[in-house]
C-alpha cells in the first residue's frame, strides 16, 4: 500500500511555528516516526503554493491521500474540485481542532468531498488516518 501525505501552507514551519498550537516536533521528525511505525510506503509533499498541490494530487499514483490543507481548507474551491475530480480517496487532516479555533477556520470546503476528517489530535490526526487507509 502507498500513501501520500500532502500538507498545504505554512506547515513547513511546523516545530518553530505557533508551539502552543502546533507543538514543538518538526513534521520532518514526525515523518520518520511514521514511516517507522507503519508498514506502508509513505510519500510526502508539501508546498505553500495552491497550484503546486493540485498538479502533485492530479499526478500522484497512490492507494491514498492524507491532506492537510493548511489556510486552504477554508478557502480554496479548486482544491475541492481536484479532491472531487481525483479517484484516489483522500482524508482530510488538521493538527488542531479548527472547529475550536476562529470562526473563519470553521467552515472547510474539502470536507464534504474527502472519504473521511480528522482533527484535533495534534500530530496524532496523520496517524489516525494512515490507520484508517490500512483497516480499509
Amino acid at each position: 500500500m502507498k500513501l501520500v501525505i500532502i500538507n498545504g501552507p505554512n506547515l513547513n514551519l511546523l516545530g518553530s511555528r505557533e508551539k502552543e498550537v502546533y507543538g514543538e516536533t518538526s513534521f520532518d521528525k514526525y515523518l520518520l516516526e511514521l514511516k517507522q511505525k507503519f508498514d506502508v510506503e509513505l510519500d510526502y509533499y508539501q508546498s505553500n503554493v495552491e497550484g503546486e498541490l493540485i498538479n502533485y494530487m492530479q499526478h500522484v499514483k497512490c492507494d491514498g491521500v492524507i491532506l492537510n490543507a493548511g489556510g486552504y481548507t477554508h478557502t480554496s474551491v479548486s482544491i475541492r474540485d481536484c479532491v472531487s475530480a481525483i479517484e484516489t480517496p483522500v482524508v482530510e487532516v488538521h493538527i488542531s481542532n479548527i472547529a475550536a479555533r476562529e470562526s473563519f477556520r470553521h467552515d472547510s470546503l474539502i470536507s464534504p468531498v474527502c472519504e473521511g476528517c480528522i482533527f484535533g489530535f495534534g500530530l496524532k490526526s496523520y496517524q489516525l488516518a494512515i490507520e484508517f487507509f490500512i483497516s480499509k
